[in-house]
């Protein structure tokens, strides 16, 4: 009855950030790819670009108001199964949109999903959302700007350290949220950004989360907010 009543009221919310998130990949997003072509940038750091605006407005703005307008995980976890299968299937038909997708990789995926994941899950251990918003804020708004300040300096994907920079001013202030703990993660996540192997939208909320998760059982003392 109670998880009825929370689907219920979260439901408005739901549709208004899904059709929020179309608007930021099909409109946003291709806008910033163009204006990075008009300005002379190769097509595949133009698809960076639209990429990352889709990690800070989309991704970004849906997680930062998890903990504020949503009360059960299923349909913040059902949202991002519908983007996850919606970036997923031009991948499997060979007409991708090219502002945002790339036929090398299938980064955007991981992104949706690893998100809907993370939300679903750390919703169990904190059902206030903090615990799942800050890794995910990490992802992307943390990631987002990292890529964008390389992009605009490399014009090519490279992980340089202007960019690790970036992510680690933008994460600790997020990370301060769940105290000391919090700050550790982020320190943690920027250096899983760093390393060359894993796609950066399974090893930044991962390695975040499991810091948190770790920190929640084991030392909640240090997790306390640090903003009062």
């Amino acid at each position: 009855m109670w998880m009825k009543v929370a689907v219920i009221h979260d439901a408005p919310y739901a549709a208004v950030l899904l059709l929020w998130v179309i608007f930021v990949s099909f409109y946003l997003a291709k806008k910033a790819y163009e204006a990075a072509i008009r300005r002379g940038y190769p097509e595949r750091s133009g698809t960076y670009f639209g990429r990352k605006v889709i990690h800070i407005l989309g991704g970004g703005v849906v997680a930062v108001l998890l903990p504020i307008v949503f009360r059960e995980p299923v349909l913040p976890l059902l949202m991002a199964i519908i983007l996850t299968m919606a970036v997923y299937i031009p991948h499997r038909t060979g007409k991708l949109y090219r502002w945002f997708q790339d036929p090398d990789n299938m980064y955007e995926v991981h992104f949706t999903l690893a998100w809907g994941i993370i939300a679903f899950t750390l919703w169990f251990i904190d059902p206030t959302y903090w615990l799942a918003t800050v890794p995910l804020l990490y992802m992307s708004w943390g990631d987002g700007v990292t890529g964008i300040i390389r992009n605009l300096r490399y014009r090519r994907r490279v992980k340089g350290w202007e960019g690790s920079l970036a992510m680690l001013i933008v994460s600790i202030p997020i990370g301060a949220v769940l105290g000391y703990i919090g700050i550790l993660s982020a320190v943690l996540a920027t250096l899983s950004e760093k390393q060359p192997i894993i796609d950066d939208n399974i090893a930044i909320p991962l390695v975040a989360s499991a810091t948190l998760v770790l920190g929640h059982f084991l030392a909640p003392g240090l997790m306390m907010s640090l903003y009062g």
